[in-house]
């Protein structure tokens, strides 16, 4: 069982970053390709984009049911095929029809995937190995987006609707890579910590088991605000904030989020035994703090009086730092997910959490967006104030959470305490 575990989580992994390798090469031209290159001006764009995150919500509460009833395989194999369709309409869209609903396939598509990978990685890892799995998953397509981002930026040519129809073409054929390699994975079981999930099913299932569950609703809380006071901001708020209130050029950006990168991928390992040696609740009340200093930083490179360089190192330091909390989240969060959701409702519970995100992402630039442009102090003080919130929700959490789901290395502690008293109590009652 463990070899067949091993070589399907070898073959997840590889999907995963070969799909996120694709989507890096469109993701960053979303925007230029509609109003630009295909001529349908900024409002069809910002539609475009909208009906790519609304298809995701759509979506989402549906997925979940549909992992747990059929599996998560035959879920990817239909949302891989899906989302590859979207990304070549896409790359042939040249009317405002064909692109919105270009747009909705390959949101809908991709939405689904992210839930049911995490399912898979749930069943082909055990609890304590569960932090490992996510941690890997992360890097990898961090990288896969990274590397597919850099090759895509040297394909691309504005004069040229074909290159990118070329580039949709490349994202669609790493779909369908995913889906081949992910459709030959033999899943087994899904093991669990004993006595740390809730009673299956429960009244009413579904939905209302999910909100009758404390822990969960205020995981999904916290995701919220993480998810809003971070990924939420990157290219919205925090980038308007900087070119308006910091005077960064718009090059700088690419820099910021290069650092960003860079940072997640040299630390994330570097971090993993840090963060399997600790409990989960105080990782993510630990990442709150780091954002507080990221966006203090953030407030010194736009409210300060420095020169232009230190204006730039500091808000260059602000995705840096935003970098490092990921690294922290990404073995922490998403496992917790996985530890709190009953046995036949882990895709529920992961989509669940995935349809938070992506209100998350679909709040925080509208909110975001005109604060960091217009507001500068006010969209400071705010972020900062939600930074702390993420440690007070993490620290509230914590409460409602077992020993071993808080942190799973400890799982195996008692059986070791056990095997070692358990003759002498024994003994002592003979």
């Amino acid at each position: 069982m463990t070899k067949v575990r091993g070589a399907a989580m070898r073959r997840i992994q590889a999907g995963s970053a070969l799909s996120a390798f694709g989507l890096g090469f469109t993701v960053p031209y979303l925007y230029v390709y509609v109003a630009q290159v295909r001529d349908l001006g900024a409002t069809t764009a910002g539609i475009v984009l909208a009906v790519f995150a609304m298809a995701a919500l759509v979506v989402l509460p549906f997925s979940g049911r549909a992992v747990d009833r059929r599996g998560p395989v035959p879920v990817l194999l239909v949302a891989s095929v899906v989302a590859a369709v979207g990304a070549v309409a896409m790359g042939l869209a040249s009317s405002v029809p064909a692109a919105v609903g270009a747009a909705a396939l390959l949101g809908a598509g991709t939405a689904v995937l992210q839930p049911a990978l995490a399912t898979m990685i749930v069943w082909c890892s055990s609890p304590t190995g569960r932090t490992r799995a996510f941690a890997l998953q992360f890097f990898l397509q961090n990288l896969g987006l990274g590397v597919g981002g850099l090759i895509g930026g040297q394909l691309v040519d504005e004069s040229r609707p074909g290159s990118f129809l070329l580039l949709f073409s490349i994202e669609a054929v790493m779909f369908l890579v995913l889906a081949v390699v992910v459709g030959t994975v033999r899943m087994p079981g899904s093991p669990a910590l004993r006595d740390t999930r809730p009673a299956e099913g429960g009244a009413g299932g579904g939905l209302r088991t999910l909100l009758g569950h404390k822990a969960m609703v205020q995981l999904c809380v916290l995701g919220f605000v993480l998810f809003f006071a971070c990924y939420g901001q990157f290219e919205s708020g925090l980038a308007a904030y900087g070119t308006e209130a910091a005077g960064i050029q718009p090059s700088t950006l690419g820099i910021a989020l290069a650092a960003n990168t860079a940072v997640i991928v040299v630390a994330q390992f570097l971090v993993l035994k840090f963060v399997e040696r600790r409990r989960r609740t105080r990782v993510i009340a630990a990442v709150g703090l780091i954002w507080t200093v990221a966006w203090i930083f953030a407030g010194y490179a736009g409210l300060g009086h420095g020169s232009q360089a230190m204006a730039t190192a500091a808000f260059i330091s602000t995705y840096a730092l935003f970098g490092l909390g990921e690294a922290m989240l990404s073995p922490t969060v998403a496992p917790l997910v996985a530890d709190l959701a009953p046995e036949s409702m882990v895709g529920q519970y992961n989509s669940a959490f995935a349809l938070v995100k992506q209100l998350a992402l679909a709040v925080g630039p509208a909110v975001g967006g005109p604060m960091g442009a217009a507001l500068h102090g006010p969209y400071i003080v705010t972020f900062i104030l939600f930074s702390l919130g993420i440690t007070f929700l993490a620290v509230r959490l914590g409460r409602q959470l077992t020993p071993e789901q808080n942190q799973p290395s400890l799982a195996a502690k008692p059986s070791k305490v056990i095997a070692q008293h358990r003759p002498e109590r024994e003994t002592a009652a003979a």
